[in-house]
């Protein structure tokens, strides 16, 4: 999904709405539905990823 990330004009709402979409996505991989839920953080270490905030920053 980031593809691209470095051309983006990145603003806090933008990537808040990128996470929120990755972190959806996750929870439907991982068949988390509610009313189970789960941290961020925790979502995060069981798939292996880190917020998207970190991902985008670093290229």
């Amino acid at each position: 999904l980031p593809y691209g990330a470095e051309t983006w004009r990145t603003t806090t709402t933008t990537i808040k709405k990128v996470q929120v979409f990755i972190n959806s996505c996750l929870r439907k991989i991982l068949n988390i539905h509610w009313p189970d839920t789960i941290s961020n953080s925790l979502l995060w270490e069981r798939t292996n990823q880190l917020p998207s905030e970190e991902e985008i920053r670093k290229r």
